[in-house]
């Protein structure tokens, strides 16, 4: 590879031309021929065994050169940016100026590169930051939670209530006539859950084992099945088994079942202090973002919008990839909402900016700063991340691109630099309103007598 030529073109665009040698061409070119050769067909030979002078006949001298550039080009391309020290942004762009076997081919490629960006005062900068004591309300509806996942279910005779499991075969129609995905057998449904339509669970409530009847519901105006969207239709139901939850006592059994603990005092301890870890982490996270937020305000510069998308793209996949943890796709998804693909899109632009703005204002940091991170702090990253995932150190060594985690590091180095360097002021958050008198009575006066055997 040669490169020729180069020149900024815009705020955060360059153009250059970079040479593939004559040698280099018809090696590719070659390899090209022998992996390709089997998709034409030359008469008197079999395929895969004609000559290469005759497929150049028959289909054009240049048949393989396209391919063959598209081989050669993406080593030549890394091998140009990284002597001309870019950072790419987006997709070259890509044009072919010549191509020939005796001159080798010259590529036209124009390059988006991260921005140069100027801010202003970073340190000496002031937050408040809020600290909560965990609600204990909170505790409770995780031990509630756990009680939950614990529970056996034993079969009932009683009639279906909101909590039971009710295993059921269901048949709906809509005017009579029976609709695609409206019938299935030995259904589990948890009642009062809301999985299906509403007042389908409301009216298995009340019937026993054994029970056949009819279910009324009307599908909602907005329901993802157009052709079933604000329809009225009738389901019929044959109720074969009833379920209830049977819940543990929440004693010192139930922690030794459940976890490591011994007591159940330890248990919700850990509960607790595990919350109130994560509200402080929480508060942390807030009171750095308060203080990046006052940095972006300062950025100067013109941000590639391509950025911007990129990041919605990895946003995007990473909620898919959520969903698809749970067993759902994002397609199902978009149905079950209502949403088009560009609306869901949308709705992460606004996060996209604030993220791709902070991030350059933080490396604008590193750079001024001259941040970077040891060999130390890496191996302590890569530690962290092997323990995290049940890895070796290794494996993630061999997976993950360090010079990225060296980067990631760097920023995390520029936020403890604008921390060191701040006022926070620790803010409690305010108390919660007394209840009104007529909801909380006061206590009647003391008796005399009762203030006298007080004293």
């Amino acid at each position: 590879m040669k490169l020729n030529k180069h020149e900024k073109t815009g705020a955060n665009t360059y153009e250059l031309e970079i040479a593939i040698a004559p040698e280099q061409f018809k090696e590719a070119i070659s390899a090209v021929y022998k992996r390709e050769a089997k998709r034409y067909n030359v008469p008197g030979f079999r395929k895969g065994h004609a000559p290469r002078n005759l497929i150049e006949k028959m289909y054009g001298a240049d048949i393989f050169h396209y391919d063959a550039i598209n081989d050669v080009f993406p080593a030549a391309y890394e091998e140009a940016i990284k002597e001309l020290e870019l950072e790419p942004v987006a997709r070259p762009e890509a044009d072919v100026v010549s191509a020939t076997v005796e001159d080798g081919a010259v590529l036209k490629v124009t390059v988006t590169v991260k921005p140069e960006i100027k801010i202003g005062k970073y340190k000496g900068l002031k937050a408040t930051k809020t600290t909560e004591k965990v609600d204990e309300a909170k505790v409770d509806e995780e031990i509630a939670r756990m009680q939950e996942r614990n529970s056996r279910l034993i079969t009932s005779d009683e009639a279906a209530k909101d909590g039971d499991i009710a295993t059921i075969d269901y048949e709906g129609s809509v005017d009579g006539v029976p609709f695609d995905g409206g019938k299935d057998e030995g259904h589990r449904l948890t009642l009062g859950s809301g999985q299906f339509i509403p007042g389908f669970e409301e009216q298995v409530v009340g019937h026993k084992a054994g029970e056949e009847f009819d279910v009324k519901v009307t599908f909602p105006k907005e329901y993802h099945a157009e052709n079933l969207a604000g329809k009225d239709a009738v389901f019929k139901v044959k109720l074969h088994e009833v379920q209830q939850k049977e819940l543990q006592e929440l004693d010192d059994e139930f922690a030794k079942d459940v976890s490591e603990y011994d007591t159940f005092a330890e248990l919700k301890k850990s509960i607790r202090d595990d919350m109130q870890k994560h509200q402080d982490e929480h508060a942390e996270r807030d009171t750095e973002n308060k203080l990046v937020e006052q940095v972006v305000e300062t950025i100067e510069g013109e941000i590639p919008e391509v950025m911007y998308d990129n990041r919605v793209d990895e946003l995007v996949q990473d909620f898919a990839f959520r969903l698809e943890q749970q067993g759902l796709n994002l397609q199902t998804y978009l149905q079950y909402t209502g949403m088009d693909m560009e609306a869901f899109r949308e709705g992460f632009k606004e996060q996209a900016k604030k993220q791709v703005e902070m991030r350059l204002a933080l490396e604008a940091i590193v750079k001024l700063e001259k941040l970077v991170a040891t060999e130390e702090d890496i191996d302590k990253e890569v530690e962290r991340i092997a323990e995290q995932y049940k890895m070796e150190a290794d494996k993630v060594r061999s997976i993950m691109p360090m010079d990225e985690v060296a980067k990631d590091l760097a920023v995390n180095k520029a936020i403890d630099l604008i921390k060191e360097s701040a006022t926070i002021t620790e803010e409690k958050p305010k108390a919660k309103k007394a209840e009104k008198a007529e909801k909380a009575p006061a206590k009647k006066p003391a008796k005399k007598q009762d203030k006298k055997e007080d004293k």
